[in-house]
């Protein structure tokens, strides 16, 4: 699902700042800690999901579909992000299908189904993902799939209001996918070929099972993801349909 540079390092309840991002920060202790600011939640249960996923930072509408070009050593890469009509019970919670395809130079390489939903306070959770690598049109790795209750547990994607220094397990499969999120940001100004904005939330994504590999990640209300960046890449929005 997630891709991942130095951000505040986490002293169990209390953002300081510092050099770098904390690779050993245990998924238990930031899914705990509170902050000045706000309380990252803990998982609210089935009982408590609505139907749709209307979070502005996602902006995850049924039928939207978003487009995303990078230039890379290995030629243009495209990813296409489709906000499906289908839905699929996780945990008995009935989540949104959203279809990720990526493309190298023409050619899909990686074809992903993502399972969201939202809680009654506009929270989301990530509840996994049936992912294939491609090469030359055949499968030859299903690497990173998971679902919650069965081999993980729900994560959180976006906060309903993100609060600089929240961190949150985003993917909950050990061995897995185990991509943890921190908010860096708010009210950034950034610029994408889709437009200029002024008010991102800019988070930082980074998973111990890649140490030292950092993302970050900006988001903006009413849009959804404007732009991903890394070491060495610079993902961003070109249209929107």
């Amino acid at each position: 699902m997630h891709r991942i540079i130095c951000i505040s390092i986490l002293i169990f309840g209390v953002a300081l700042a510092a050099g770098c991002e904390d690779d050993s920060t245990s998924p238990s202790t930031a899914l705990q800690a509170s902050f000045a600011k706000g309380e990252v939640p803990s998982f609210p249960g089935a009982d408590a999901f609505v139907s749709e996923v209307t979070n502005p930072y996602l902006a995850f509408e049924a039928g939207k579909t978003f487009r995303y070009e990078s230039e890379t050593d290995e030629g243009l890469e495209v990813i296409i992000v489709e906000v499906t009509n289908l839905q699929k019970t996780v945990m008995d919670v009935d989540v949104t299908v959203v279809h990720d395809q990526v493309f190298l130079n023409d050619e899909l390489i990686e074809d992903t189904y993502d399972w969201y939903a939202q809680d009654e306070d506009g929270n989301v959770w990530y509840f996994g993902e049936d992912t294939k690598e491609l090469e030359d049109g055949v499968v030859v790795s299903t690497e990173g799939s998971w679902e919650a209750g069965i081999n993980g547990e729900p994560g959180i994607v976006m906060l309903a209001q993100p609060f600089v220094g929240a961190t949150y397990h985003q993917e909950d499969a050990p061995g897995i996918a185990e991509d943890m999120g921190r908010v860096k940001k708010l009210n950034v100004s950034v610029d994408v070929e889709y437009g200029s904005f002024h008010n991102a939330v800019q988070t930082t994504e980074w998973t111990p099972l890649e140490p030292g590999v950092r993302e970050y990640k900006y988001y903006v209300p009413g849009v959804g993801l404007v732009l991903e960046t890394g070491k060495k890449e610079r993902l961003e929005l070109v249209e929107i349909d």
